[in-house]
């Protein structure tokens, strides 16, 4: 089994940046594609950027790209999320996921382990 663990949520203003962290434990040669989904309240949960396990291919939603940077460390089994210039809608419970497929896929149906999610609050 693979557990994720996230980090790095909280509270900033519009404008404002944060960086969130995911740390995968336990059976991580299972671990491919990584991604990032949040969730609003009321909302259904949508991918906003994914990583293979290789170099490169990164994916972005159109609401973050161009304000996120996904980067990800094998050696350390960990993936990151950038986010820079944050909007109010940019406000919900991001969640760290992993499949046992290399290619990222933008139903989280496709994948297999989830973090416990983390807190993103943007205040205007």
């Amino acid at each position: 089994h693979v557990q994720l663990v996230e980090s790095g949520g909280g509270s900033v203003q519009a404008g404002g940046s944060l960086r969130l962290s995911c740390a995968a434990a336990g059976r991580t040669s299972d671990v491919y594609a990584m991604g990032w989904f949040r969730q609003a309240p009321g909302k259904e949960r949508e991918l906003v950027a994914a990583t293979r396990r290789s170099v490169g291919g990164a994916y972005y939603s159109d609401s973050v790209k161009g304000r996120a940077i996904i980067s990800r460390d094998n050696t350390k089994n960990t993936v990151h999320l950038q986010l820079n210039s944050l909007k109010p809608e940019d406000t919900a419970v991001y969640f760290c996921a992993a499949r046992r497929v290399g290619v990222p896929n933008l139903n989280s149906r496709e994948y297999d382990y989830w973090g416990q999610g983390t807190q993103v609050t943007v205040s205007s």
